[in-house]
C-alpha cells in the first residue's frame, strides 16, 4: 500500500510538472480568489527556503526517505502506511527535478513549482503531499 500511494503521487507529481513546464512557460492562468498557476524553478528546499543548496537538501532527502521507508514497513496503521507512502512518492518527485532537470552539477536542478496562493510560497503536487502526509502521520501517532 506504500508504495502504490507513493508511485501515484510521483506519477501524478511529475505529470504535473511536465504539464505545467510546458503550459505555463510564458504565461499564468488565474483560477479563482488569490490561487493561480505560475511556473518558477525553486533551487531551494520546501517553500523555497535554503537557495542553491540542492545538493545538500539531495542527501538529506536520501536520509529521510531511507528512514520512511523503514517507518512505513513497520507500522500496521493502513492510513499512516499511506500517508508515509505518499511522503516518500513527494520526497522522490523533488528529488527527481534536482537530480534530471538542469541546474548546477550535482543535484543541482531546480524543482518546478507552480501552485501559487499569491500570500504564500509557490509549490507542487510532492510539497502538498509531503505536507498532506506528515500532518497524517502526526495525527495518526497522537490518536495512539
Amino acid at each position: 500500500v506504500p508504495a502504490l500511494a507513493g508511485a501515484a503521487v510521483l506519477l501524478l507529481d511529475q505529470l504535473t510538472k511536465w504539464w505545467a513546464s510546458d503550459v505555463l512557460a510564458d504565461r499564468t492562468i488565474d483560477l479563482v480568489w488569490t490561487l493561480r498557476l505560475h511556473l518558477v524553478f525553486n533551487t531551494g528546499a520546501a517553500f523555497s527556503q535554503g537557495e542553491g543548496r540542492g545538493a545538500l537538501f539531495a542527501v538529506l532527502i536520501l536520509l529521510v526517505i531511507a528512514l520512511l521507508v523503514r517507518q512505513g514497513a513497520s507500522t500496521a496503521d493502513p492510513v499512516a502506511r499511506i500517508a508515509v507512502g505518499a511522503i516518500i512518492g513527494g520526497a522522490i518527485g523533488n528529488l527527481a527535478d534536482r537530480a534530471f532537470r538542469e541546474g548546477g552539477g550535482f543535484f543541482g536542478g531546480a524543482v518546478v513549482d507552480f501552485i501559487d496562493l499569491q500570500w504564500w510560497p509557490v509549490f507542487n503536487v510532492a510539497d502538498s503531499a509531503i505536507v498532506v502526509g506528515g500532518v497524517l502521520v502526526v495525527w495518526r501517532g497522537w490518536r495512539r
